[in-house]
């Protein structure tokens, strides 16, 4: 028998990495001001990692508000779970605000976004049902899913034929036990910053009897005319069953919530254990995320300002020769290919050459021989840190082509 922490010794996949990358690759700190521009290791870099689109986070009205609410009520009231102590009208209030939001009947606060998602999936679905799910979706939803007891297929990420054909082999299995179905995409993916295909998922329902799930993490408050997401951009909103999104992107805050028909969501409310048995969103962050969501609703400059920045760095970064793939959202990949090793030195090139942090993606999230260097848009960027960033990225990657990388890890910068 095996000692149950010999696997310690293994680290798992990225844990291998611990003693090259801790501190630097992996759990780097970025001090100061949130900001376009942070300190990492000493030195100012433009910062292209942080999802605080709308500039919202270190915003003097949010910061104040944030501010008088834990002056006037601290940090621990409300005490208990919703369901026994923690209910107050103001988390009714931003419910009935966000609801009203995503034109969707009623909505319910959620502590945390991956910690909600996790357990709509896994209270929505019940042995006899199937989900159908992209295979490109959130790690939240797929242990949301890991934790069910429901059939699942997965279909081709934004592949509607493929999603058809799931979705057929799901009404055999649910003709023999009974269940219902259930569709799972996003309304934005991440990684690669495409739309998720709302309006053509939805426009299957005219053949089949599904129910729809939309994880909206970073299309709410980015896309469509008023900010209410990617149904809202692709026109389809009333046809999403439940809808989902976390206040840690647009919002620059801690939370999250879902919305949908009442019945939905007081089903979810009386059975979501993930709520249930957790204390209720603290008074500072439900003031807080009021006044944010306020903002949102009423100030469109912020939502303007993110896409001139979305714009002129795209713009930029395809007229310059780099393959920034399909997206059509404020999520910016930037396609390269090598290993981790030629990643390694990429990213220290600019982090130390350029002063520009960005986000590194390489296997095992993505395939071996594929580089991500994820940039996110915000708000408060301006169009110097765009330049800088577009002219950096034209030398790193003519140094990758070039073969200028070393073949070994590059080594951490003592901080």
């Amino acid at each position: 028998m095996a000692d149950l922490f010999d696997k310690f010794k293994n680290k798992g996949t990225l844990g291998r990495y611990q003693h090259q990358a801790h501190g630097y690759y992996v759990f780097p700190k970025l001090e100061g001001e949130l900001s376009n521009r942070m300190m990492f290791q000493g030195k100012e870099r433009i910062v292209w990692s942080l999802n605080n689109y709308l500039g919202l986070g270190n915003h003097p009205d949010v910061r104040k508000a944030d501010e008088e609410a834990a002056r006037d009520y601290g940090l621990a009231y409300p005490m208990g779970a919703r369901m026994m102590s923690g209910h107050t009208s103001l988390h009714e209030q931003l419910e009935e605000q966000l609801a009203e939001f995503v034109s969707k009947e009623q909505a319910y606060l959620l502590n945390f976004g991956y910690q909600g998602m996790v357990s709509i999936v896994d209270s929505l679905l019940g042995r006899h049902d199937v989900a159908v799910y992209d295979a490109e979706c959130h790690a939240c939803i797929i242990d949301g899913l890991r934790m069910s007891t429901a059939h699942r297929y997965v279909f081709k990420h934004n592949d509607i034929s493929d999603l058809e054909k799931q979705i057929l082999r799901a009404q055999e299995k649910v003709g023999n036990t009974g269940g219902g179905i259930l569709v799972i995409t996003e309304g934005v993916y991440g990684m690669a910053g495409d739309q998720g295909k709302l309006k053509e998922i939805c426009a299957l329902r005219e053949k089949y009897d599904f129910r729809l799930l939309v994880d909206d993490a970073h299309g709410f408050g980015t896309l469509g005319e008023t900010g209410a997401g990617a149904g809202e951009e692709q026109g389809c909103q009333d046809e999403i069953d439940v809808y989902f999104s976390t206040f840690a992107k647009s919002m620059g805050s801690v939370g999250a919530f879902v919305a949908g028909d009442s019945d939905i969501i007081n089903y979810l409310m009386y059975n979501m254990r993930s709520q249930i048995f957790a204390k209720s969103l603290p008074m500072p962050l439900v003031v807080g995320n009021i006044k944010r969501l306020e903002m949102l609703r009423t100030q469109p400059e912020h939502k303007e300002k993110l896409w001139a920045n979305v714009h002129k760095l795209q713009k930029g970064l395809s007229d310059a020769g780099l393959d920034i793939g399909k997206t059509d959202s404020c999520v910016t990949p930037v396609f390269m290919h090598g290993g981790i090793n030629e990643a390694t030195h990429l990213t220290k090139d600019l982090r130390e050459n350029f002063n520009i942090f960005c986000s590194l993606v390489t296997y095992p999230v993505i395939p071996k021989g594929q580089i991500i260097l994820r940039l996110i848009p915000t708000a408060v960027h301006t169009f110097e840190d765009i330049d800088e960033t577009i002219a950096a990225f034209k030398e790193v990657k003519r140094k990758l082509d070039g073969k200028e990388y070393p073949k070994e890890f590059a080594e951490k910068v003592a901080s």
